[in-house]
């Protein structure tokens, strides 16, 4: 995090599909990513980004959305191309985030929560997910998900055919 704060961070940009970006991040999440389910079709366009942080940024959302999300209903990671843009969603149903702390959230050490415990971490996955995530070009923004929940909507610029 404080590499990301003083702009430290050394980037390696290639063109990569983001259906290997999400393949990677649910690895990275072991036996927890059993519970997403994925449409992430292998023929979107790539985009141009450092693989490594687009794969945290979205293992680090993907992590936080089944911790809230109730065992029965599964997360649910889609992806597709809208204009010069390629859009990758994490729907989650769980109890969402009040508008009053949608900003707070990408914040470094915060916690929302109801007193259960929600994996045990220190505040920091979705302020690292927006900072590896705008330091490569993209955008990491916060939507209601109809029906109740949280969306987490990656945007990357996709790469021309």
């Amino acid at each position: 995090m404080s590499r990301l704060q003083v702009g430290a961070l050394q980037l390696a940009y290639s063109e990569v599909g983001i259906d290997e970006i999400v393949g990677r991040a649910l690895v990275s999440l072991g036996d927890r990513a059993g519970g997403v389910a994925v449409d992430v079709p292998d023929s979107l366009p790539r985009v141009h980004a450092d693989p490594a942080l687009a794969e945290r940024a979205v293992a680090n959302v993907v992590d936080n959305a089944l911790a809230w999300s109730p065992p029965e209903q599964p997360v649910r990671v889609v992806a597709a191309a809208v204009g010069d843009r390629v859009i990758l969603r994490v729907i989650d149903r769980g109890p969402g985030i009040a508008p009053s702390d949608r900003d707070r959230v990408f914040q470094p050490f915060q916690r929302l929560g109801d007193g259960r415990s929600h994996g045990g971490g220190v505040g920091l996955g979705l302020a690292v997910a927006r900072g590896f995530t705008e330091a490569i070009g993209g955008e990491l923004q916060l939507e209601d998900t109809p029906g109740g929940g949280t969306t987490m909507s990656f945007s990357f610029r996709a790469q021309p055919a």
